[in-house]
């Protein structure tokens, strides 16, 4: 972390933030969820999404995918809902606004119709929302949508992503100071992917992970963040919370991964598969 100032996000932070289920409470009460996600070619990213996001807690879940992912996704998580909007990519929606949170990105794809897919969602949709890979590339093109992104939303870019975005640094802590300086010009939450993952908020305090390893460095990693803090969201966390939580909790997901099948075999999937362990190590701290 190169000394830079922050606070640590650790195992006795997160016990704090994490709420106890109450046994009088049903699906409604923990937040309808909406995803945009997956393309042709691209339909894995949508599911692994999806898959976090239903394991994150959130009561329902409704995936707003291309015709062509139609079957995949109804047979990979029957949990989840499905509409369609478009053949090979999402086309324009509908009726966003009733969704307690949009995650958007994974898998979309990059096309010029996207740019004005993401105005209008800007547009209409004014709560928090995730966004994520593709939808940062599209906003790296066209950086007047920044403006547009509802506040107290949550971006995730890996280095990449953030350097297309914001511009180029030369050391981590000009990378740190400059995600602070867009994180309050824009009062957005930016999850910067790495290491000892960032979070800058908009009061310009930095936040570093404690939790995760290198075996996590593979394909659709990021999907499943996405899908994580985007329940999380739904379910009524600020993002502050929801970012805190849902670092900590991917991180450490891939940790007990890890410990299970060694950092060189993990896949994103197996991040998935021990989320519920996390949750339960997170609640005995």
């Amino acid at each position: 972390m190169d000394n830079i100032p922050g606070h640590s996000i650790d195992a006795f932070l997160v016990h704090k933030i994490l709420k106890p289920r109450d046994p009088f409470t049903h699906k409604g009460n923990y937040g309808h969820a909406c995803l945009l996600a997956g393309s042709y070619g691209m339909m894995g990213a949508a599911v692994l999404a999806a898959k976090a996001c239903a394991r994150s807690g959130v009561g329902k879940l409704t995936c707003f995918i291309p015709k062509i992912g139609y079957d995949i996704m109804q047979a990979s998580i029957p949990e989840a809902m499905v509409k369609v909007c478009g053949k090979k990519t999402i086309k324009e929606i509908d009726e966003v606004s009733k969704f307690d949170v949009l995650g958007i990105g994974p898998g979309i794809g990059i096309y010029k119709s996207h740019s004005r897919l993401l105005q209008n969602i800007f547009s209409e949709y004014r709560k928090p929302m995730v966004v994520d890979a593709d939808a940062l590339n599209i906003l790296s093109e066209n950086k007047k949508l920044l403006n547009s992104i509802p506040a107290e939303s949550i971006l995730t870019p890996h280095p990449k992503e953030f350097e297309r975005l914001f511009g180029k640094t030369k050391t981590n802590a000009e990378r740190t100071e400059l995600a602070l300086k867009m994180a309050h010009q824009y009062k957005i939450y930016i999850v910067l992917k790495s290491h000892h993952t960032l979070i800058a908020a908009p009061d310009k305090q930095a936040y570093f992970n404690s939790t995760g390893n290198a075996g996590m460095a593979t394909g659709g990693s990021g999907d499943v963040l996405t899908g994580i803090l985007t329940g999380l969201l739904a379910q009524g966390y600020s993002s502050l919370e929801t970012c805190l939580l849902g670092v900590y909790l991917h991180g450490l997901a891939g940790d007990i991964a890890a410990g299970k099948l060694s950092q060189h075999a993990l896949i994103a999937g197996d991040i998935i598969d021990n989320l519920g362990n996390a949750f339960k190590q997170v609640n005995k701290e």
